[in-house]
């Protein structure tokens, strides 16, 4: 299986009548899928719709993502992901850069008002758009907004009642679908997959994950706009394991998913496990759960693998990139939770590789040594959309990803990761993981939350805290330097801290994340407003 429709006609030769998607109760079987899909990729081709050309997909969790997915997969066109929590400034970058032709989008979704979102974008960024495919569930006829009305409004419907396409446009090589990076201090790079790329990554998935298990549920809670969602859902689509989807997450809600449809199987954030357990009353109220992938993105969490494994639910570290795509490794389920807990683990194909890199001296390090990961395998990018600048300069002369994260490999072929790069900070001549500083911080009894930042000083890189204060804690910046010098090497104590009441996050597709580029900004503000620092060995451990 080579491209993503032979992976869902595959499924519907073997079992046909068996169960691929639940969606809100209603019930897809394969064979329903793929005939679906066949009718739509018929509607698209008679809009001119075809190989290459991009669609944008504006759409939740829900069965017709997938059955449109499926399409344009069947006559090669290239599906171009958007979160539906996206804006018109985000929503027009990405339209109008990408070059799509068509929209799908749910007008009346979570009543978001996706169409007066989509009139104020700029106009230039929707010159090239000239359909509008419109989903909807019985609601009243849609009115297009007067600046829209030079794109066609194509009823969902409409395209499902066309003739089948009954060949196969796609080739292995063919591009198949766009996710956006989280861009911070420049425009989202736009990841292009191949059809093989994720066929061959859905395939590994299935396998390594255990989803092949007769009995195998998955619980579908991340959106498929972004490669943590997609990557699962493929995966549950190769092997038969039958997906539940979730339009929009609710802890109560997949609570109830999770017991009445016997899910054995979830991936998710550190955040979504923890509001599941907090919402479910029983003290082990998952017993047919086996095992879950949690993404570590939020440190309030950094304990879910042992608040779940007290109540009977297994759940391990990941990692994945769009560029190399989401479940690309795992730790063992049967492992320790210390060791579940952290971030890597083993790649879920035989074929893929992990190395690590010095920044500085850009030489492969051995084992246990902490440098930049290197990643590569069949699940690695075609490159960035239209970008051949950012894409040869992304990738080594050997085809390895360069994934500007921190982390070091181990000799069993496991390998963990520690945070970004851009978060690591070269202190005292030493490569610092700022967890290890977040941890001592956290241990003073006054102290919440905390994150760690590097900021450029005239006496060199140091390293600067924000701190959530416990409730009712009394807390001063003197008293935790204090703390921070009894118990740390002088390189390491924070040249300066600031007290909040929350992190500055952003939102995207896999998840909320902290935005340490907005800390790195609000601690060189206060530090120029401040003092100059003294000399980083002027500060008595």
């Amino acid at each position: 299986m080579h491209t993503v429709s032979q992976l869902i006609d595959a499924r519907a030769d073997i079992g046909p009548q068996k169960i691929a998607v639940i969606d809100r109760g209603g019930v897809w079987t394969y064979a329903e899928l793929a005939a679906e899909s066949r009718r739509l990729a018929g509607g698209l081709l008679k809009l001119g719709i075809g190989l290459g050309d991009r669609v944008g997909f504006w759409l939740p969790n829900i069965a017709q993502y997938l059955t449109l997915h499926i399409a344009c997969a069947r006559i090669g066109a290239i599906t171009v992901s958007i979160n539906t929590r996206y804006r018109s400034s985000e929503v027009g970058d990405i339209v109008g850069r990408s070059g799509c032709r068509a929209l799908v989008l749910w007008p009346s979704f979570k009543d978001i008002a996706f169409l007066d979102i989509l009139a104020e974008v700029d106009r230039t960024d929707l010159e090239q758009l000239e359909f509008l495919i419109t989903y909807s569930e019985g609601e009243q006829e849609i009115q297009l907004p007067g600046r829209l009305l030079s794109q066609c409004s194509v009823p969902y419907t409409d395209l499902a009642r066309s003739e089948m396409f009954t060949s196969d446009g796609a080739t292995a090589q063919n591009g198949v679908v766009v996710f956006t990076t989280s861009g911070t201090t420049a425009a989202p790079k736009f990841v292009l997959h191949s059809q093989a790329s994720i066929s061959h990554h859905a395939h590994d998935v299935a396998s390594f994950f255990d989803w092949n298990e007769p009995d195998a549920v998955l619980l579908q809670v991340l959106p498929l706009c972004g490669t943590f969602g997609h990557a699962g859902a493929m995966a549950a689509l190769s092997a038969g394991c039958p997906m539940v989807l979730m339009p929009a997450f609710s802890d109560h809600e997949a609570v109830q998913l999770m017991q009445s449809h016997r899910v054995t199987h979830c991936n998710g954030s550190d955040e979504m496990f923890a509001r599941m357990l907090a919402a479910a009353d029983d003290p082990y109220p998952f017993p047919l759960f086996r095992s879950g992938g949690y993404a570590a993105f939020n440190p309030l969490y950094q304990d879910i693998v042992a608040r779940a494994h007290d109540r009977g639910m297994n759940l391990v570290g990941l990692y994945g990139m769009s560029e190399i795509q989401a479940l690309y490794a795992r730790q063992d389920p049967l492992a320790s939770v210390e060791r579940r807990g952290r971030c890597g683990g083993y790649p879920a194909s035989t074929d893929s590789q992990v190395r690590v890199r010095d920044p500085e001296s850009k030489e492969i390090l051995p084992h246990g040594q902490v440098g930049e990961l290197e990643a590569t395998g069949p699940s690695r990018m075609i490159g960035y959309l239209d970008d051949a600048t950012a894409t040869e300069s992304v990738f080594t002369s050997d085809g390895f990803v360069r994934s500007g994260d921190l982390g070091y490999t181990e000799s069993d072929g496991g390998f963990v990761f520690l945070g970004r790069m851009g978060d690591a900070i070269r202190l005292g001549g030493f490569l610092v993981n700022p967890v290890e500083i977040e941890q001592h911080i956290e241990q003073h009894p006054a102290v919440e939350r905390v994150q760690v930042v590097a900021v450029d000083t005239q006496a060199g890189t140091r390293a600067y805290a924000f701190v959530i204060p416990a409730e009712n804690a009394p807390l001063h910046e003197d008293a935790l330097l204090a703390h921070c010098a009894s118990g740390m090497a002088s390189f390491k104590v924070p040249i300066g801290v600031q007290l909040l009441n929350q992190f500055p996050v952003t939102e995207s597709a896999n998840g909320i994340k902290i935005q340490k580029s907005r800390l790195r900004e609000m601690a060189g503000a206060r530090l120029s407003r401040d003092r100059q620092p003294p000399d980083i060995d002027s500060i008595d451990p």
